[in-house]
């Protein structure tokens, strides 16, 4: 791939994280950023994309900090976002 579409290609990859807590249906709470992209809110995350899942990273549990998670949104209980 030439440098120009290299560059061209991470200039279309926007990165904005946003801190938030997930509760999951099995009662485990993780804490982490999630990358909103181009969208406005943490919410539109959940609600306005096809994935099935959620990256969850620089998260925090009862295992360890930072690590990545992807969590299937179907076992998703609540989420907070963090301002």
């Amino acid at each position: 791939m030439s440098e120009y579409k290299q560059e061209e290609k991470k200039n279309q990859f926007q990165v904005k994280p946003k801190n938030i807590t997930i509760r999951t249906a099995d009662g485990s709470t993780l804490s982490g950023k999630v990358n909103i992209g181009e969208n406005e809110r943490v919410s539109d995350v959940f609600t306005k994309t096809d994935n099935p899942f959620v990256v969850l990273f620089d998260a925090a549990t009862a295992q360890g900090c930072g690590r990545v998670y992807f969590i299937n949104k179907t076992h998703i209980v609540w989420v907070e976002p963090e301002d």
